[in-house]
């Protein structure tokens, strides 16, 4: 890695000024994947400002309901809270589900949003990439794809991201509270990270210098149904090809509100808005599903190496969504 300069910054406010006045700064936490991007090159950041001595490891009940959870409170911690277990089943699930025991550990909330893609192409600088130097290409397209997306992705870049935490705060309509030097400001979780478009270098709609602070879940009478489902290589320690986050309400015998996210499938967390609606005020059976699941990837453009993401995801949506309806539990 290139020589950079280290501060640690005081208060927010003192970290945010500092990555403000300086563009090629970057913030480090738990440095879980920050520092892997470092050692090959792929950031070549000015300063390091820490940001893991700051007031932003609490989890704690607002006056209007919801569960705010600090920046920096660990995978770890977060996926062990009481609240988040008995009342976001679904979150408790995947960030359990993602990497091993000693990076829950060490990674953060704010972490976990801020990670970038696994594509092999993007982390081996022998070849060329849209994502670490505009309009050089993306060889995914035409290369070994068999990881790359099948939704919302474009002739710039077909990586995916890889949270399995931002798969299911989608699903629970999670909000991101970010602060910059214009102040403090909200961010719905679907709307944080962007897809690639003719910009695929940009991951976040995330303005310079702001950082993010807060993690806040609105309270949800059906949010106990949640299920999350991951399917990968192996049992451990690897990114999923396709996760599903699902939760139901289900009052008499029809749907009432539904939530339908996807990972593994697009360079954001995929939210199946049309199959969500389409759930509304049918019966919760086999049918129904198999019709949402087919919506959810009615869009889909599968690359020549991962078409059977696309029935893998619809297989993994009518599965999560029959635990869903059953009250939740583990897929």
């Amino acid at each position: 890695m290139k020589n950079f300069t280290y501060v640690r910054a005081n208060s927010i406010e003192d970290a945010v000024s500092r990555a403000t006045s300086d563009r090629q700064a970057m913030f480090i936490a738990g440095g879980t994947n920050l520092v892997d991007r470092l050692k090959v090159f792929l950031d070549e950041p000015s300063q390091l400002v820490d940001v893991s001595r700051l007031e932003m490891k609490q989890i704690e009940r607002t006056n209007t309901g919801s569960l705010k959870i600090g920046a920096l409170v660990t995978n770890t911690a977060l996926a062990n809270h009481i609240e988040v277990r008995r009342n976001y089943p679904l979150l408790s699930r995947a960030v359990l589900a993602g990497a091993s025991q000693q990076i829950r550990n060490m990674a953060t909330v704010g972490g976990n949003l801020m990670q970038r893609t696994r594509c092999p192409y993007y982390y081996d600088t022998a070849f060329p990439c849209n994502k670490r130097q505009q309009n050089t290409g993306c060889p995914a397209t035409t290369g070994m794809n068999r990881t790359h997306a099948i939704l919302g992705a474009s002739e710039s870049c077909v990586a995916t991201n890889p949270s399995d935490m931002s798969v299911a705060l989608a699903a629970i309509d999670a909000v991101v509270e970010v602060e910059g030097v214009q102040g403090k400001r909200e961010i719905p979780l679907i709307d944080f990270h962007r897809l690639p478009g003719n910009n695929p270098e940009r991951d976040t709609n995330l303005e310079p210098g702001e950082l993010i602070t807060a993690v806040i879940l609105p309270p949800l009478s059906f949010s106990q149904s949640g299920v999350y489902l991951k399917l990968r290589d192996r049992a451990s320690y690897a990114f999923a090809l396709v996760s599903v986050a699902t939760a139901l309400e289900v009052a008499g015998d029809k749907i009432k509100t539904a939530r339908v996210a996807l990972g593994g499938v697009a360079h954001k967390p995929w939210r199946a808005m049309e199959a969500e609606e389409f759930l509304i005020g049918k019966a919760a059976n086999k049918s129904n599903f198999e019709q949402a699941a087919e919506i959810a990837l009615q869009d889909a453009q599968p690359l020549a190496h991962n078409g059977f993401k696309v029935e893998l995801s619809k297989r993994a949506i009518r599965r999560a969504l029959a635990v869903s309806a059953q009250g939740g539990g583990l897929a």
